[in-house]
């Protein structure tokens, strides 16, 4: 997929966008994919009732031993088959996540979303572009080009499994990260056998941490360009 024009999107925080598009107070939302539980007790500050949803053991913890913010709670699943009832939810949300379902089982992991949604229920896919300082900080330890074309093939592709698209759009987010251990720290919460990598290509990755950051007073900062659908189930 060639690379899209990025010079004219807006730099955005992820929450702005998604309350732009998303009415959250009252709502149980589904945070599939939620690692560690941030925007999961995100939504949760905002009034929504939301389950956590996470297949790793290692970021599932981290979400458990956070202090809740409301009500909400985390649950060891994976996408392609969520661990929730029928018609259970008003709003699933993939954040960073589809891409990380195995290529196999996205289209099911699309299947679940409208299972576990109500009738006209929203699922929100917040997806990056493979493109941008963030992605070329992180290539070396894995270059997502294909798996990210993929997801978006399938979110695409998405009337076949129940839904109708509203609304696409790009924006930049701004990443924040203290140092090249904090990067390293994050990456391989993801995945743990990532760790093998840093330990391999210690030196390039660093080179690339001061290549493609831009170094403030509080850290250093990327940038990841996301696409965001949001589709109607129907």
């Amino acid at each position: 997929m060639a690379e899209l024009d990025v010079s004219n999107v807006e730099l955005r925080t992820h929450v702005d966008v998604m309350v732009e598009h998303l009415a959250l107070a009252g709502k149980q939302v589904l945070d599939v994919g939620c690692g560690d539980g941030h925007l999961t007790r995100t939504m949760a500050r905002r009034g929504a009732q939301v389950i956590g949803i996470e297949p790793g053991e290692r970021m599932l913890a981290k979400a458990r031993a956070a202090e809740p913010v409301g009500t909400e709670t985390y649950l060891e699943g994976a996408a392609e088959a969520l661990p929730v009832g029928d018609a259970s939810a008003d709003i699933v949300v993939f954040f960073n996540s589809l891409h990380h379902v195995p290529t196999a089982g996205m289209e099911q992991a699309l299947v679940e979303s409208r299972r576990a949604l109500q009738d006209a229920g929203k699922l929100y896919i917040a997806e990056p572009l493979a493109q941008g300082s963030q992605f070329e900080l992180h290539r070396p330890v894995i270059d997502e080009t294909q798996v990210r074309a993929e997801a978006y093939r399938v979110i695409q592709a998405s009337a076949a499994c129940g839904f109708r698209q509203e609304h696409e759009s790009i924006y930049g987010a701004d990443v924040c990260m203290i140092d090249f251990e904090a990067f390293r720290e994050r990456s391989v919460s993801i995945s743990p056998d990532r760790d093998a990598v840093f330990a391999a290509q210690d030196q390039e990755l660093r080179r690339r941490f001061e290549a493609y950051g831009e170094r403030r007073p509080d850290g250093w900062h990327f940038v990841q360009y996301i696409r965001v659908n949001v589709l109607r189930a129907v």
